[in-house]
Order: structure tokens, then C-alpha cells, then sequence
């Protein structure tokens, strides 16, 4: 089988300048004189109360609405020098309930937008084929219905879809809302892995401010009125919330937030020896479970192990210093 992976498109530059949009009949706009850039192959969540502005920042991009002032660019090069129907064949679209066409086989449904580009029968079936096998999907699967699957399975399938194409932008409006909590944190596991090897750009909104913080490189958090109150890498927005609003947003417990975004293995102490019998954790556990763990044993520190062996130490007294410094 020819590896239609190979040649991928990398994640391409967005940039919102001074963007805002007004609806008839509102007094305020929905989005407000927004600007900001998300970096090439980054990951930005869009978080923020209904009526933030966060899923209209987003459909703006791939013009299912038009923005009022401002503009968008993605790689350089304005939505508007685009025909909206190309534009929107060029960007992976994944939404809560996947829209998948049921009357449709799973292979189908991944080839829909390949099939609409005049891509060959036997490139779009390769492709499929592919991507089901990238989001950990058996290739038996491209024969079955949607309604053979289950939501997990329907949210990888929809995650293919997006890929199809191999587009360097994803839309991701709110695509694990509908999973349970333990399904939902494998789909997430299972798109930063996919991640890690397709490289693309992604806007994915949120109003679940832990799953911004686990997926983003960035998270953009709106205020009522969609203006933009704080954009910031999520350690950052943890340890320095610019004012109330983020500050309430993220939550009182953020210096515990803030645990899950480092490991032990990065704090060990390299030249501490631990006591026997003291708790042992593996290099890749994060704080946050350490933490748990510390309290769980009454212990004050914790073995730190990695695949070679011991790593070093690590103490209660160091994670509190994480957790709050700020």
C-alpha cells in the first residue's frame, strides 16, 4: 500500500487582526476587535462563557460567518482571496456530534471531501485506509455504518474525516462534549497522539477549561462580548491569570491545575538518594498524580524511575513550590 501519510501538509500560521463581527438587532458585538496569532502546528483552545464569542471567532475563519471589520489570514494570505466552498474543502472541520452521513460506510464518509477534490477511487480508498489506521481503528471498519460504532469510535472516525484531505487547519468545535468522562480522556489521548504526527494547526473551542489546559499549546479566553481577556500558554494563564475574570475562569484550585502540566521525571532531584521503602513513581508520572500519591503513602518524598533506572528524588516540598509559585 502506497503511504499516502508521507508527503503530508504541515500546520499553517493564522492570524486574526482587529476581527469583529456585529448581528443584526444586538447591541453588542459578538466578536470584538480580536487579534491574535496562533502559531504554526499549534493546538489554541478557545474557552469563555456562552456568548463569549469563542464558536463565532471560529466559524469566522472558515467563512460560515463573515466577519464584519477586520480580517483573517492563514499562512499569510487573507479568507476572503478564497471561494468559501474552496476555503472550506481546504480546512478539517470536527464538531460534537460528528455529522457523520449514517447511509454512508465508515470509508465513505473519510473520503467525502477527497471525492469532492476529483481525488482517483483508489488514492481516496488508500487514504481511508490510512487514517483509520492513525486514529487506532481496525481497517475492517471502513465497510461498517456509523451506527455499528460507538461514540468514541464515531469521534475517530469524524478526527479521519477532518484529516482526509490532509488540510494544514482543523476546526474542532467542542468534539468531545458528547463522550463520557473516561471515553472522552482516550479521544483526547488518542488526538495528541495524532497530533504529535500530522504537525497541524488547530482551533478547538471548549467551555471545559481542563481540557483546555491538557490540549492547548495556547488558550484564548473570551469575556462576554467576545472580547479577547487573556491569551497565553497554559501555564502561564495558570500562574499569572491577567485579572478576576481569568482568575474565576480558571478556577481557585489552579496551582493544583497546574501540577498536571509537569512530570517528575523534570523535577527529580538527580543527586538525592531515597530511603527505602519510600513511594516510587515513573519519570512520566505528573505532579499532580505524584502529589496524590505522596499524601495517599504519608510520605514526604518520592522515588523517581525512568526506563534506565533510578532518576533521582523528588519531595513534597518541591511540588508545593510548583503548585505555588507564582
Amino acid at each position: 500500500m502506497i503511504d499516502v501519510l508521507e508527503d503530508r501538509v504541515s500546520g499553517v500560521e493564522i492570524e486574526f487582526t482587529h476581527v469583529t463581527k456585529r448581528f443584526p438587532g444586538q447591541e453588542q458585538p459578538a466578536v470584538s476587535d480580536l487579534s491574535l496569532t496562533v502559531e504554526a502546528g499549534q493546538i489554541c483552545c478557545l474557552v469563555g462563557p456562552s456568548g463569549g464569542g469563542k464558536t463565532t471567532a471560529m466559524k469566522l475563519v472558515n467563512r460560515l460567518i463573515e466577519p464584519t471589520e477586520g480580517d483573517i489570514l492563514i499562512g499569510g494570505k487573507s479568507i476572503t482571496d478564497s471561494d468559501p466552498v474552496e476555503l472550506r474543502r481546504g480546512i478539517g472541520y470536527v464538531i460534537q456530534e460528528t455529522g457523520l452521513f449514517p447511509h454512508m460506510t465508515i470509508g465513505e464518509n473519510i473520503g467525502v471531501v477527497p471525492q469532492l477534490l476529483g481525488w482517483p477511487k483508489k488514492r481516496t480508498t488508500e487514504r481511508a485506509a490510512e487514517l483509520l489506521k492513525l486514529v487506532n481503528l481496525e481497517p475492517e471498519m471502513a465497510k461498517r455504518y456509523p451506527a455499528q460504532l460507538s461514540g468514541g469510535q464515531r469521534q475517530r472516525v469524524g478526527l479521519a474525516r477532518a484529516l482526509a484531505a490532509d488540510p494544514p487547519l482543523m476546526l474542532m468545535d467542542e468534539p468531545f462534549g458528547a463522550l463520557d468522562h473516561i471515553t472522552r480522556s482516550m479521544v483526547q489521548d488518542e488526538f495528541l497522539r495524532v497530533h504529535r504526527e500530522v504537525g497541524k494547526t488547530v482551533l478547538f473551542v471548549t467551555h471545559d477549561i481542563d481540557e483546555a489546559i491538557k490540549m492547548a499549546d495556547k488558550i484564548a479566553v473570551f469575556r462576554q462580548g467576545g472580547v479577547l481577556a487573556q491569551y497565553a500558554a497554559p501555564d502561564e494563564l495558570l500562574a499569572h491569570p491577567a485579572d478576576d475574570f481569568v482568575a474565576d475562569l480558571v478556577g481557585a484550585d489552579r496551582g493544583i491545575k497546574r501540577l498536571s502540566l509537569r512530570t517528575a521525571g523534570e523535577l527529580a532531584d538527580s543527586g538525592g538518594t531515597a530511603a527505602d521503602g519510600t513511594p516510587r513513581v515513573e519519570a512520566g508520572t505528573t505532579l499532580r498524580e505524584t502529589l496524590a500519591l505522596l499524601l495517599s503513602e504519608g510520605a514526604q518524598e518520592a522515588s523517581v524511575h525512568g526506563d534506565a533506572g533510578p532518576v533521582g528524588v523528588i519531595t513534597l516540598e518541591k511540588i508545593r513550590q510548583v503548585a505555588g509559585a507564582s
